[in-house]
Parts: C-alpha cells; structure tokens; sequence
C-alpha cells in the first residue's frame, strides 16, 4: 500500500515551516530538532500561550479550571504515534474536518482564534515540537 505524501510549503509564510503528511501524521519534526517536553508541558499548561486546558484535561495537577470538551490528553503518548500528535497539533482539521480544535501552526484558521493569532500561526514550528515532545511522554 503506498502512502499519500502531501508536501506543504509555505514560501509566502515565512513562519509556516514547510511540512510533509503522510497518511495520518508529519514523519519528520517541523523544527528539524526534537522537542523538549518540559518547555511543551509548559507551552500546554500556559493560558497566555498553547491554551490547551481551555478545551482538553491533562495530568497537569496544579492547573485548576481543565477542561471537558476535548479529549483528555492522558495517556495521548500511547494512543498515537509521534508524527500523528504532530499532525493533530499542526492542523487536527486534516484528521478530523469537523475537529473544533485550531490549527496551530497554520495561517487558515476559523473564527474561534483570538485576535492576537489571526492570520499567523499560535505556535511556531519549535513550539509544536516541545508539544509533541511533552505528549509523546504521556503513556
């Protein structure tokens, strides 16, 4: 069975950095590096920054007000591959077109985005990684 690869390249988004789906996940790391998971648990938690407890609950006990409608992220790290929490990150509307969740590292986002992230991406491509590095770690 071949794998359909889409490449994106983002020439005219500079802060897009060009990424490459094959079948249900981004193979490669965006960054070119590994993540760090502490700086994505962080990047998670924060309610200026990822914004993440707004919708999903994680195993992040002294953030109190998690949310309940998206699915809890325990245990994320054993449900998915790397590069399928990568893709899920980057655009969730590529696995799941009626996902209400943004796309963080995209340009093409609904109206359910603050005003600050309008046009440009939440989370640049080292971001998305320290996500993926800290969710990976959740088994």
């Amino acid at each position: 069975m071949g794998a359909l690869a889409l490449v994106f390249s983002c020439a005219a988004f500079a802060d897009i950095v060009p990424y490459t789906v094959q079948g249900d996940g981004i193979p490669q790391p965006l960054a070119g590096a590994r993540g760090d998971p502490q700086r994505g648990r962080a990047i998670v938690a924060s309610r200026q920054q990822g914004l993440c407890l707004l919708c999903h609950a994680a195993p992040v006990p002294e953030e109190r007000f998690q949310g309940d409608l998206a699915p809890n992220l325990a245990g994320v790290g054993a449900r998915y591959s790397e590069a399928q929490l990568r893709l899920r990150v980057v655009d969730p509307r590529r696995v799941n077109p009626s996902s209400f969740m943004p796309a963080f590292h995209s340009r093409g986002n609904p109206s359910r985005i603050g005003a600050q992230w309008a046009g440009k991406p939440i989370l640049d491509a080292q971001q998305v990684e320290d996500v993926v590095a800290w969710l990976a770690t959740l088994r």
